[in-house]
C-alpha cells in the first residue's frame, strides 16, 4: 500500500477492498484524479482510498494520470547525532528539491541539502523510503516523489538557509527538539522519523 499526501491528508493506494464506510473508496482505473485532489484541497475529503487489484501496477497507473516530479532529500546527522532541519512556510521540514536533467537522485539529494542549508561534507549512509505528495504548480496538480537518504556530515560551521527558497532558519535538533518540531511539520516527514525509530 502507498500513502500519498494531498494537502497533508492521506490518499491510500491499495489492492485490498475495504468493507469500512467512514471514507471514500474509488477505483483507480476510472477515478477522476483531479476531482479527488480538488476535494482534498477544498476540505471535502479527509482521507480516501484508491483501489487497484494489482499492487505492482498501482503506482504506474497513478503516474499515468498525473504528471510526476522527482525530488531528493536528506535526513542529515552531525557528529553529535543531531538532525538538520529547515524552517519554511511556517513549518519544520527537511532539505530536499527537484532533480536536474541527467542528475542521479543521490547527487540531487546532496546538492539540495548543500544549497538549502550550506552544510557540506555529506556522505550517504543509507537509503530511506520514498514519500509521495501532491502539489499544485502553475495551475497543474503534480505528484512529487521524494527519494530520501540518511546522511552523515563532519560539518562544523553555521548552517545558512537559502533565502530565495524561503528558508527562514536552519537548525540542528536533538531528539527532544525533534519531537517538538514534528508537531509542526508534514506527515511525510513524520513517516521518515517513524522509519528511523524502527531502524535504530
Amino acid at each position: 500500500m502507498y500513502k500519498v499526501f494531498v494537502n497533508d491528508k492521506p490518499l491510500f493506494l491499495t489492492n485490498e477492498i475495504k468493507k469500512e464506510t467512514d471514507f471514500k473508496f474509488f477505483l483507480l482505473e476510472s477515478a477522476d484524479i483531479n476531482q479527488i485532489i480538488i476535494n482534498f484541497f477544498q476540505n471535502k475529503l479527509d482521507k480516501a482510498y484508491l483501489y487497484h487489484p494489482d499492487e505492482k501496477e498501482i503506482m504506474k497507473t497513478l503516474k499515468a494520470k498525473i504528471p510526476v516530479s522527482k525530488a531528493g532529500g536528506g535526513l542529515v546527522y552531525n557528529k553529535k547525532n543531531e538532525v538538520l532541519f529547515i524552517f519554511r512556510n511556517g513549518k519544520w521540514d527537511l532539505p530536499k528539491g527537484g532533480t536536474e536533467k541527467g542528475e542521479e537522485i543521490e547527487d540531487t539529494a546532496i546538492r539540495e541539502v548543500e544549497e538549502e542549508t550550506g552544510v557540506n561534507n555529506l556522505v550517504i549512509a543509507d537509503k530511506l523510503q520514498k514519500t509521495y505528495h501532491i502539489f499544485k504548480r502553475n495551475g497543474i496538480y503534480k505528484l512529487k516523489i521524494t527519494h530520501w537518504f540518511e546522511m552523515r556530515t563532519s560539518f562544523e560551521g553555521t548552517p545558512i538557509g537559502q533565502l530565495e527558497e524561503g528558508i527562514e532558519k536552519v537548525a540542528w535538533l536533538n531528539p527532544e527538539q525533534i519531537k517538538e518540531a514534528l508537531k509542526n511539520s508534514y506527515e511525510n516527514i513524520k513517516l521518515l522519523f517513524l522509519e528511523e525509530k524502527e531502524i535504530h
